[in-house]
């Protein structure tokens, strides 16, 4: 069994619909082993916020796949902490704002 760990990741956004943040790497942040999340925004006035959880970050900041979350440090066959989603799955939510159904119950043959 593997150690949970803490897991980093970068914001990047490649359209900046606010006019605020820029363009490119415009965050950092770290995914705790209970699934809050830490978040240091870049720029000339840069500012720290604690998230209770990854999702909350993504409804707020993810402005519909123009910025996406890149991992720094996770496996892809991991799922993310306090999560039950792959990294590749949260990089889809955030960039479409939907789920994908990664889980699929098991065929059950009938007689």
């Amino acid at each position: 069994m593997s150690q949970v760990r803490p897991h980093t990741f970068e914001l990047v956004r490649y359209t900046d619909i606010s006019g605020v943040s820029g363009t490119g790497v415009v965050a950092e942040g770290c995914v705790f082993t209970d699934g809050s999340v830490a978040l240091r925004w870049h720029g000339p006035n840069p500012s720290t916020a604690v998230w209770p959880d990854l999702d909350s970050i993504l409804a707020v900041h993810g402005h519909q796949g123009a910025t996406v979350l890149r991992w720094l440090d996770v496996s892809e066959l991991e799922p993310v902490p306090g999560t039950d989603l792959l990294p590749g799955e949260v990089s889809h939510l955030l960039a479409t704002g939907r789920r994908t159904d990664h889980y699929k119950e098991p065929a059950v043959a009938s007689l």
